[in-house]
């Protein structure tokens, strides 16, 4: 019968449970869904009882999901990921015909989270201030890849 000293065994332990520790710990943040910048994206024109919702997933690493991607992927970097810091247009002209357009973010942004929701006045005042962030207007949405631990896009 052979004997293996303990101490020696007992020695390496702490070294092979780092080692394994270090080995897990990328896996396990890669599946819980940490997908870089995001932003689920929902634009609704309207009164109460003639809503019209529009939305999309607007993922930033890289650009895609959105109309205008890079544009708005763009803009949110230069304001940290904060809607309210987008840089207005202030060359914008707009109308005073009241047309209600609410615009809603969530997501995160650097491993923040990202909550905004504004009713604009009609769509030029949302353009104004948001910029290609919540321009959802082009009829057709790309397709996007299917990311775990991201949130589901309303139905239509």
């Amino acid at each position: 019968m052979k004997h293996f000293p303990t101490h020696s065994l007992l020695a390496a332990l702490p070294a092979t449970a780092a080692l394994v520790l270090t080995a897990v710990t990328p896996a396990q943040a890669s599946a819980a869904g940490d997908t870089g910048n995001w932003l689920r994206l929902t634009v609704t024109e309207g009164g109460s009882h003639t809503d019209e919702t529009r939305a999309t997933l607007l993922l930033c690493d890289p650009p895609q999901g959105h109309p205008r991607a890079a544009e708005a992927c763009a803009q949110l970097a230069a304001a940290d990921g904060d809607l309210r810091a987008v840089p207005t247009r202030k060359d914008a002209v707009c109308t005073l015909v009241y047309a209600p357009v609410t615009a809603h973010a969530s997501g995160q942004w650097n491993g923040r989270p990202v909550e905004y929701e504004k009713t604009f006045a009609n769509r030029c005042a949302m353009d104004a201030e948001t910029g290609a962030v919540f321009a959802l207007d082009d009829t057709q949405q790309p397709e996007l890849p299917d990311l775990p631990g991201l949130p589901p896009l309303p139905e239509d």
